[in-house]
């Protein structure tokens, strides 16, 4: 039997994971969320918005360094089979966990910034975010292995992991 050589995933499987992360996410918004309102006793989703938008990130750094420490998987690469790994393919350290978490955010930070500068409300913004995510995304086409450029950045790699064929005759 041959070990498969593991490989980046095509960049359409990385995006679709990408989306499920984001309803993931979503969930876990509402519990910090609600658990923000409790402690701080918040009546208005607008007030203490710094707090609030400060401990979201922790939250979902917390949830995300977590998860790749421990299985280099979130709920939604596991889903989707991708893995992540430090380069020579093991476990991610906690430091390289946050690393990869905080220089992840530069998938939407440049063109928030450019939203902030220009004032862009609307229709303009969600061009401007998309548009940049999408800038961030292409690096991975620039790199012969197929990394993005946070991973590069990082030292990790994200590895497809082969679905695995059950042997039907084993069981006879």
């Amino acid at each position: 039997m041959s070990i498969p050589i593991l490989s980046a995933p095509p960049l359409r499987r990385r995006a679709i994971c990408m989306v499920y992360e984001a309803m993931l996410l979503f969930g876990i918004a509402f519990v910090a969320d609600f658990l923000f309102d409790v402690l701080t006793q918040s009546r208005h989703a607008l007030s203490l918005r710094a707090g609030r938008q400060a401990w979201l990130f922790v939250v979902f750094g917390f949830y995300f360094v977590y998860c790749w420490t421990r299985s280099g998987q979130t709920l939604a690469m596991q889903t989707w089979r991708i893995k992540v790994t430090d380069d020579n393919g093991g476990r991610i350290p906690v430091i390289k966990a946050i690393v990869r978490y905080c220089l992840a955010w530069m998938w939407f930070l440049p063109a928030m910034a450019l939203v902030y500068q220009f004032n862009l409300k609307q229709w303009p913004m969600v061009i401007a975010v998309t548009a940049g995510a999408a800038a961030w995304g292409a690096t991975a086409l620039l790199r012969p292995d197929r990394q993005f450029l946070h991973d590069h950045l990082a030292k990790t790699r994200l590895l497809h992991i082969p679905a695995v064929k059950l042997d039907s005759t084993a069981d006879q």
